[in-house]
């Protein structure tokens, strides 16, 4: 077991705890009446599981930051991780499915160490699954490794995204990209939280994940697992993935070049 190996039950048990408190929570019949009852929930549910899954793992590596990026808009902050080792914690990844009785939600935490993950753990109460990696050592969903698709054709593939809260000028970027790669794949989506695609690319059930202005929670968990199941990870220019990289393409090994190639232009 590696050094960060060490730290995994007490990582799980941590994101038990948080999934603990969003689960006492849900209600498949919650539908918040505006947008400013969407936040008020969320914003509860955030702070008392982060809280949760800080009281397990305060301590447990000493020297460790914790990264908070509460009022960043655009991503801008989620952009510029300083070094060091850190950890980053969304305490209800997919609050918004949450407050509307939607299932896609949990609570994801990752061990980042000069911008590249080491450790991740997501914990999605609805279904009981937990999946886990440390790096080197594989991604896995309740103890059964996962496996990225062994698709070879982008129109085979199924594409997805994550974009919901960035600038217009990435909105119009994004629409322009959906439409490039309807023309290629076999099916396009676009869906929130970021952490659920790329599982679904961890575990072959989708073929190619992309995001610009990346949500960093999201990322910093859900690129580890499908790297650690295969996939392959770069920007969007082609050039090496790091958590401060401005754009992520996430894809099996053999539709990443063609995805590359469309999202590219």
């Amino acid at each position: 077991m590696t050094a960060y190996g060490e730290l995994l039950a007490s990582v799980v048990e941590a994101a038990n705890r948080g999934a603990d408190f969003l689960k006492a929570r849900f209600d498949p019949q919650t539908r918040p009446a505006d947008r400013a009852a969407m936040y008020h929930l969320g914003a509860g549910l955030e702070e008392g599981s982060a809280a949760a899954v800080r009281e397990v793992l305060d301590g447990v590596l000493p020297g460790a930051g914790w990264f908070d990026d509460e009022g960043a808009e655009g991503g801008e902050a989620e952009r510029n991780l300083p070094p060091g080792e850190w950890w980053i914690v969304d305490g209800a990844e997919g609050g918004v499915n949450h407050v509307h009785g939607l299932p896609e939600w949990a609570v994801t935490i990752a061990l980042v160490k000069d911008g590249i993950p080491q450790l991740s753990v997501v914990r999605q109460p609805v279904g009981d699954l937990t999946y886990t990696a440390v790096r080197g050592t594989g991604a896995w969903r309740n103890g059964e490794p996962l496996r990225v698709s062994a698709k070879t054709r982008l129109d085979a593939a199924i594409a997805s995204a994550s974009q919901a809260g960035n600038s217009p000028g990435t909105h119009a970027r994004f629409g322009r990209a959906v439409a490039a790669m309807s023309d290629r794949a076999l099916l396009v989506r676009n869906t929130v939280p970021t952490t659920f695609p790329l599982l679904r690319v961890a575990s072959g059930q989708s073929d190619v994940f992309w995001q610009y202005e990346p949500d960093l929670p999201g990322t910093a968990a859900g690129t580890l697992l499908a790297t650690e199941a295969g996939a392959l990870v770069s920007d969007l220019s082609g050039k090496p993935w790091d958590l401060n990289s401005p754009d992520i393409l996430v894809a099996a090994p053999g539709v990443h070049s063609a995805a590359l190639e469309v999202l590219s232009s």
